[in-house]
């Protein structure tokens, strides 16, 4: 192993550090694994005829091959401490405001309601909403009219102004 290491580390390494982009740690951390690995195939090498270079480097080659899939199969882990600096947005007062809405709304007439939920909550133009509930474009633009003084005079009544 002494022999191996001292005849085939130094090149091994300078291969590797290429292939690792100048990662000195990592392309020694690869070239020990690749001399481990030689070290427990030590049978199948002293059998093989010739240099055992073009093995070792096939070896340090498949190592930084299955470490780059492995980095790309599992995201890399973040630390959670700046998260707990961030504060976090408060999710009560829209709630609160939810409920209050909903509330007003239940306070409209049932074609009033419609309408609004056609127009503003799904976002459809007038002539949409128009087909979509069947009246003319007309008795919606009349309807949202008096459905928005509603809603407004139902949600004062709740407190909300402005």
């Amino acid at each position: 192993m002494r022999a191996l290491y001292r005849e085939h580390a130094g090149p091994l390494l300078a291969y590797v550090l290429r292939l690792v982009a100048g990662d000195r740690q990592r392309a020694e951390d690869v070239v020990q694994e690749t001399l481990i690995r030689a070290w427990k195939n030590a049978g199948q090498l002293n059998r093989a005829t010739g240099s055992v270079r073009p093995w070792l480097v096939t070896v340090a080659r498949r190592i930084v091959i299955d470490g780059h899939r492995s980095r790309q199969a599992r995201p890399q882990e973040v630390d959670p401490s700046p998260l707990e600096v961030i504060p976090a947005e408060d999710e009560i007062d829209k709630a609160l405001w939810l409920m209050t809405l909903s509330d007003a709304l239940d306070d409209l007439t049932p074609a009033h309601r419609e309408v609004l939920v056609e127009t503003y909550f799904k976002g459809r133009t007038v002539n949409e909403a128009a087909e979509t509930l069947g009246i003319p474009s007309g008795t919606v633009r009349f309807r949202v009219f008096y459905a928005l003084r509603s809603m407004k005079l139902a949600l004062e009544e709740r407190g909300v102004t402005a």
